[in-house]
């Protein structure tokens, strides 16, 4: 939707001249690159092209405790073949309460790292974030994906996180919460289901690359978890300037990427959720 002009637009100075430019690119999406990403598969449902796509482009994969039933179902059957010794986790963690019988004694069978956790104040999700935390602080190989080099051992995965955007609302808003307090201490996370592509942009200028043929035409510009953003954008079908965003008031949904503008910038006064949609995906 087109958003309307305010009455009264807050001044240049709203914004800090101090603000760096964060530079963005999706290319867990490419599984030819090379990668530090670490997938989190969530217990919602996903199309074996996604998975395939998300899977190969990541070293570390982990299913928070019923997302591995999701993993193990879904590869049983795809393409009427059962394909699930080529995607084995590394870890499944969790309470486990979700976890089925007959999928926890496939993926024991197969040597995966099954944990589980029973801390009431953690999710699933937090439990697997944490022990993608402990891997990369001890260094720790795996045995299913070698990502572990001297030269990578100081650095953070980006973590992508399969599904977590459909479902149960208080999940989704738990997603939501948790991605954006994570935004100080992880540099890169993303959320993905086969609708769209979701992070969150911190205060300051962003700089996003757009690949066109696998994202669009909608995007958006949600101001979860703030009272209220000052935006400025380009590169959009309506861009804003200098123009405040809240629950309350002005949402940018709706709005389109530009199929000539190969950048979307945008800066914000706080903390802000960029979420474009996903074009139809083929398996790699």
């Amino acid at each position: 939707m087109a958003p309307a002009s305010p009455a009264s637009p807050p001044s240049a100075s709203s914004f800090s001249s101090n603000y760096s430019i964060t530079p963005w690119e999706v290319s867990f999406l490419d599984p030819l690159r090379q990668h530090r990403n670490a997938l989190i598969i969530l217990n919602q449902p996903f199309s074996f092209a996604l998975l395939d796509r998300v899977w190969h482009a990541s070293r570390w994969h982990a299913c928070a405790d019923g997302g591995a039933n999701r993993l193990h179902d879904l590869l049983k059957v795809a393409d009427g073949k059962d394909r699930r010794h080529l995607f084995t986790p590394d870890l499944i963690k969790g309470d486990l309460d979700s976890l089925r019988d007959d999928v926890r004694a496939y993926y024991s069978s197969q040597g995966v790292r099954i944990v589980q956790d029973e801390d009431e104040n953690a999710t699933d999700l937090m439990k697997c974030i944490s022990a993608l935390v402990d891997d990369e602080k001890t260094e720790r190989h795996s045995v299913h994906s070698r990502w572990y080099t001297t030269a990578h051992a100081s650095q953070q995965n980006t973590i992508v996180i399969l599904s977590g955007l459909s479902g149960r609302l208080d999940q989704t808003v738990h997603t939501l919460s948790l991605v954006h307090k994570l935004r100080k201490t992880r540099k890169h996370t993303f959320v993905i289901t086969d609708d769209n592509v979701a992070w969150v942009l911190d205060s300051g200028e962003h700089r996003i690359q757009v690949d066109h043929q696998l994202f669009g035409p909608t995007c958006g510009l949600l101001p979860v978890g703030v009272d209220q953003t000052i935006l400025t954008t380009s590169g959009l079908r309506w861009n804003l300037t200098e123009h405040p965003s809240s629950f309350d008031g002005l949402v940018s949904t709706s709005n389109h990427l530009l199929p000539d503008e190969p950048v979307v910038t945008v800066k914000t006064t706080k903390p802000i959720w960029w979420t474009m949609e996903l074009r139809p995906l083929t398996p790699c």
